[in-house]
């Protein structure tokens, strides 16, 4: 499977949880848990609220495509 986030990483990093993220965006914690574990991924305005709770670039939130 690809990974395209790092949602999860950067949760870590921040010493914030997915029950923290799921209560300050508004959504259920099993579709941040889909997020963190790559199965799906967030809308790109998601992406950037996100982004802007954890006080990162949004392209922190992402793995990079070319290495």
């Amino acid at each position: 499977m690809s990974k395209y986030n790092r949602i999860k990483a950067v949760l870590a990093d921040k010493d914030k949880t997915a029950k923290w993220l799921a209560q300050e965006i508004g959504r259920d914690r099993s579709t941040i848990s889909r997020w963190c574990t790559n199965d799906v991924q967030p809308p790109l305005e998601v992406l950037y609220q996100i982004a802007a709770l954890l006080e990162v670039d949004v392209r922190e939130l992402l793995v990079p495509n070319k290495k």
